[in-house]
């Protein structure tokens, strides 16, 4: 029983975590302030989808270790179509964040989750100056065709070495025949092909081609990026047009107006400044206006 209970009690029970005596009134953890409730209030958080316990660490939040079970290895069905959605897995060592989205890097092109989306973030490491998106998509373009043939002439080669050397198992022929079977049969027709890329590279340094491919890019996103507008739009763009060159008519018509009243002013001036006895200065309206010299 605790110093400042003076009751007795008929049964007297003793803390499991601390280990004293207390009475029924305050043998719970509350009542009597155990100093060793840290070694039995331990709750282990237990997934709602798949009933499994989740290990958490002193200190952390159980609500995030729950969720990132759910995220990653709960094997319960909506966790598993929902994990389905989440397919962007992040290109940085160790981490493991998947996004719903591809969020891209500018400079390597590589994908990222959102905490390391930044090139600070996921020490991006590139060669030189960084390629734009376009210009990463045209040298994408132009490297599949060539590693597509280098493929297929790879295996090729493998099927033709297989079937060599069974042939030379079964049935021994001289030199000359081997190599007259195991020359391919190539038509003129292919001889005369000429792959997209080779085509695309011939006469030209690898800074010249991608400098080429960087323009084929761009001016297909161009062609790309240009809007096709709604009727709505074309008529709201046609009475724009015709505001503007309203506007511009209006503004127009003001010059004039304000050229003939200076021109006005100006004439009136000079009709009724000093006279040479009682002729007014015709000769000099005349030049002032025509710019011509009086007779």
């Amino acid at each position: 029983m605790t110093p400042l209970n003076r009751g007795t009690s008929y049964l007297p029970m003793k803390c499991d975590a601390c280990e004293e005596i207390f009475c029924k009134d305050h043998i719970t953890y509350a009542n009597h302030k155990c100093t060793s409730l840290y070694k039995k209030d331990i709750q282990v958080p237990v997934c709602p989808l798949c009933n499994t316990p989740i290990p958490v660490k002193r200190g952390e939040m159980p609500d995030i270790k729950v969720g990132e079970h759910i995220d990653r290895d709960c094997k319960s069905d909506p966790a598993q179509r929902k994990r389905k959605i989440f397919t962007n897995k992040c290109s940085k060592g160790g981490c493991k964040q998947k996004e719903m989205i591809r969020v891209t890097c500018d400079q390597c092109h590589l994908n990222y989750c959102l905490k390391h989306r930044h090139p600070l973030d996921h020490d991006c490491k590139t060669d030189g100056k960084p390629v734009s998106k376009s210009g990463h998509a045209a040298l994408m373009r132009v490297q599949a065709p060539s590693s597509s043939n280098a493929a297929a002439s790879s295996t090729r080669g493998s099927s033709r070495a297989v079937s060599n050397g069974v042939t030379g198992r079964t049935r021994p022929q001289s030199s000359s025949a081997q190599r007259i079977n195991t020359s391919p049969m190539v038509s003129p027709t292919a001889q005369n092909v000429i792959p997209p890329s080779a085509s695309f590279q011939v006469g030209l340094t690898e800074e010249q081609a991608l400098q080429r491919a960087l323009e084929m890019s761009l001016a297909e996103s161009d062609r790309a990026s240009q809007p096709t507008l709604s009727p709505q739009e074309q008529e709201d763009l046609a009475l724009a047009q015709a505001l503007a060159a309203s506007e511009e008519e209006y503004r127009r018509q003001q010059q004039r107006q304000q050229v003939a009243r200076n021109l006005s002013s100006q004439l009136n001036t000079m009709l009724t400044g000093p006279h040479l006895g009682t002729q007014p200065k015709w000769h000099l309206i005349m030049s002032k206006l025509f710019g011509c010299r009086a007779l």
